[in-house]
Formats: structure tokens, C-alpha cells, sequence
């Protein structure tokens, strides 16, 4: 069987995918527009640990077709036959990789994430990264062993707002609370009590100007962990399945909107596609 990299970049939009200069991760094939489930990260990564991935938008089809189509390369993905009975109840693809002998291993840079969620549900080794952009980090933590298959789910979080790279400050830029953040803090945020929660809060809208140098900010985020892949494929045996792609993406101003979550506009669910093994 085959080992498994999954890598969600955090945020990452497609267009965004395409300006990037990408040396590594276009070794693995053609990227493709795909539509993410969701807007935002924990839902869309609920889905994904469902197994199925960002949708390509057909048309004059039923949704079960779509489901049971992509379900089905997952028996090309790991090598083997798969009874698509091993799903069902948990509806967990971790928990399939699992019952056939995978060891499951996740690191994820979003705190809402944390193991604490569900989320961490049949993995045996689950991990919130102490920075949000660690990508390395991931990379020198992996390991093999040639007596089990291994699947690897990260979650990289270079590309998030502040999209700040190892070494930069992210305290240069406004903090703009995730829903983590909102949960954490909403007692400080409703009594109004606590300072540091007022003084947190982004209430002005970014500029222009501001809001064109966050999207240079994430290509070159994305370039930046692109750069880490050679090291990533490098650590890998041969028979190791790839797959690149995002949670959602990102709006930089377009009709009013920055970020991702409550929005409804195509750019942020449009995200990269990109699987398969070093050619």
C-alpha cells in the first residue's frame, strides 16, 4: 500500500496558486480549479477527513455520482481494494486508513483544529504545531517505518492571514480574530471589560494599497512552502501519494470583502487541486 501526504494550505486561492513561480509541487501534475464545501476551515476540513475532495462543479449530475466517483480513487490512491462499507458509520477516512493498518498521523497550525476537536477522531498521533507557520517543522517531525503504510494530514497555515513567513513579526499587522479567537475572548468582548481584547480588534477596513500587499503576502507564501516540498519529497519512499490543495480561499477586497468565513463569492471557494506521485 501506498503511503499518503495530504497537505491543506491553509487559505490558499486558486488564481493566487496560479501566480506563484512553483517548481516542486507541479512535478506532482496538472493543478486544477476546484470548489471547496465550505468557506472556511473547520468545515471544509471536516469534510475532507470524510475523504472527499473539493469538488470540480459538474453539471446534469446527481451529488451521490459526484460522491461515489471520488470515493472510488481512493482505491488508486493507496494501492489497494477498498470496500467502501469501511466508511460507513463514522464516515471517517482516517478511520479507514486505519482498520487497514495505516499508522494515521495529523499536524495541523490552525487552533481550531485542536485535538480537542473532532476532528482528532482515529488519528494516532495528533498535533497543533506551537506556530501557525511551521511548515518545516512538519516536514523535520516526519518519519517512516517500512513495516506499516503511513498517512500524514497537514495543515499549513503560512498562507492565513498575516501570511507571515518563519522569522517575519506578525505583529507587524492588524489581529484579526479567527472564530477561535472570537470563542476565547467572548467574555472580555461582550462585558467589555478586558483591554486587551478591545485593543486586538481590527474595526477599520484595509486599504487598497494594504489589501494588494496581503495578496503578494500569500503568493509568496505559497512559494515559500513550494520551496519546502524538495525537502518534504525527499523524506519520502517512492511509494508515497500526494495530495495538494486548500481548505478555501481568499478575497482581497473583491466586492467588498477581506478574508474568508461568512462570505459568499466565488473566490473563496475557489481552491488548487494537485495529486499524485514524483513522476
Amino acid at each position: 500500500m501506498n503511503n499518503i501526504i495530504f497537505i491543506i494550505i491553509d487559505s490558499a486561492r486558486y488564481d493566487n496558486f496560479l501566480k506563484a513561480k512553483l517548481k516542486n509541487i507541479i512535478k506532482l501534475g496538472a493543478i486544477e480549479k476546484r470548489y471547496s464545501y465550505a468557506s472556511w476551515t473547520s468545515p471544509s476540513h471536516y469534510v475532507l477527513l470524510m475523504g472527499l475532495m473539493p469538488h470540480k462543479n459538474p453539471t446534469k449530475i446527481f451529488a451521490s455520482e459526484v460522491y461515489k466517483n471520488e470515493l472510488s480513487l481512493w482505491t488508486q490512491r493507496i494501492g489497494t481494494e477498498l470496500s467502501f462499507k469501511n466508511f460507513a458509520p463514522e464516515l471517517s477516512l482516517p478511520k479507514v486508513l486505519k482498520s487497514l493498518g495505516y499508522k494515521t498521523v495529523a499536524k495541523v497550525s490552525l487552533p481550531v483544529l485542536n485535538r480537542f476537536t473532532g476532528l482528532s477522531a482515529f488519528f494516532d498521533d495528533y498535533k497543533l504545531m506551537e506556530k501557525h507557520n511551521d511548515f518545516a517543522g512538519m516536514i523535520n517531525e516526519i518519519e517512516f517505518n517500512n513495516d506499516q503504510p503511513y498517512f500524514y494530514f497537514f495543515n499549513i497555515g503560512e498562507a492565513h492571514y498575516p501570511y507571515v513567513l518563519p522569522g517575519e513579526n506578525p505583529l507587524d499587522y492588524p489581529k484579526i480574530h479567527g472564530v477561535h479567537g472570537v470563542f476565547k475572548h467572548m467574555d472580555d468582548l461582550i462585558n467589555h471589560t478586558g483591554d486587551q481584547a478591545q485593543s486586538d480588534n481590527q474595526t477599520t477596513f484595509f486599504n487598497k494599497k494594504m489589501l494588494k500587499i496581503f495578496r503578494k503576502k500569500q503568493i509568496s507564501c505559497i512559494e515559500y512552502i513550494d520551496g519546502l516540498m524538495e525537502k518534504l519529497f525527499n523524506k519520502c519512499p517512492a511509494n508515497t501519494y500526494f495530495i495538494v490543495t486548500s481548505d478555501h480561499g481568499e478575497l482581497f477586497g473583491e466586492k467588498g470583502f477581506f478574508g474568508h468565513g461568512p462570505i459568499m463569492h466565488k473566490k473563496v471557494f475557489e481552491v488548487p487541486f494537485v495529486e499524485g506521485m514524483l513522476r
